[in-house]
């Protein structure tokens, strides 16, 4: 199922007494921020759209000024938030290649149809990444994502299919 919001941070604290917050990217290219008009802050499980003033850098941390929040005493409010945007608003992504968001909970198998679990999580060992797929027991299996092992991906019939070499599981 496809995510209609995408997190692309968290408030992690505040800079300054002018209503900065530091904002932990969770994306590598920092300048993304930048193409931005405005974001979605999550508190209380609720989304509230915030305008973009200002952004800067600090560190690997990304320094953004909302329209609205001006002093520390406001800011300190959202500290923890994560912060989301539309899908419309997301880049497009090369051929092949997917958004985390709609690869978590996508059930996985074998070539031979065998249920082999549910993506639980991706994470990249500098190589390329690698899916974690765990089944109703909780035995987990390491995928590498690479075009000999992850054969397909349906992202609307919510399906992966995966060739498993010998030595993997």
């Amino acid at each position: 199922m496809k995510q209609e919001y995408f997190e692309i941070g968290q408030i992690v604290n505040t800079f300054g007494i002018k209503g900065f917050v530091k904002v932990k990217p969770f994306t590598d290219d920092l300048e993304r921020f930048e193409e931005l008009e405005s974001v979605y802050i999550v508190k209380n499980k609720e989304l509230k759209e915030f305008n973009i003033e200002q952004i800067k850098y600090h560190k690997n941390l990304v320094l953004i000024k909302f329209k609205g929040i001006d002093d520390i005493n406001i800011a300190e409010k959202y500290k923890n938030c994560y912060i989301k945007i539309k899908r419309e608003n997301a880049r497009k992504l090369p051929q092949n290649t997917y958004f985390i968001a709609d690869l978590i909970g996508i059930k996985v198998y074998d070539e031979k149809g065998n249920f082999l679990g549910k993506v639980d999580d991706i994470y990249n060992n500098k190589i390329h990444d690698i899916y974690v797929i765990k089944d109703d027991l909780g035995k987990q299996i390491l995928l590498p994502s690479i075009k000999e092992v992850i054969k397909q991906v349906d992202i609307d019939n919510d399906k992966i299919v995966v060739h498993l070499i010998d030595g993997l599981v």
